[in-house]
């Protein structure tokens, strides 16, 4: 089984919480790699400066209310980089996704969660989003 490394961008110290007991109770063999804010997602995606070692993640957990650079405009220089645009993301929100962001977004994303309210939920958030993703041929062998 492999292990997937996940980059997680959130500035929310409880829903990184959460997200770490999620995969735990889900046993979601990961390395997780957490950023806070928009610009050192970037950063990290590119290897610049501290993250020059990093790997490229499995998959992207993005929340979209960021600070310095929100998860849309994130999304939008991801999916310009030859490279970077293969990265599988998943949209975070806290509120109901708007109509026209599904339609502007919908090509880039695996899918848009919106943030679960407890650990229940967070569980089977979490769990939901890999069910799919074993689905793909991108993680056929983690699973």
């Amino acid at each position: 089984m492999k292990t997937i490394d996940i980059l997680l961008v959130e500035d929310n110290p409880g829903d990184i919480r959460l997200f770490k007991e999620a995969f735990k109770n889900n046993k979601i063999d990961n390395r997780l790699h957490i950023v806070e804010d928009g610009v050192e997602a970037l950063s990290f995606l590119r290897k610049e400066g501290k993250f020059k070692n990093n790997i490229t993640p499995d998959l992207m957990l993005l929340d979209i209310d960021l600070p310095k650079k929100n998860g849309y405009e994130v999304l939008d220089d991801v999916k310009k980089d030859k490279i970077l645009k293969n990265i599988p993301v998943v949209i975070l929100t806290i509120t109901k996704v708007k109509e026209k962001d599904l339609t502007n977004y919908k090509k880039n994303v695996v899918c848009f969660l919106k943030k679960p309210e407890n650990m229940d939920q967070f569980i089977i958030g979490v769990q939901s989003i890999f069910q799919f993703l074993f689905l793909s041929d991108k993680f056929k062998d983690i699973k």
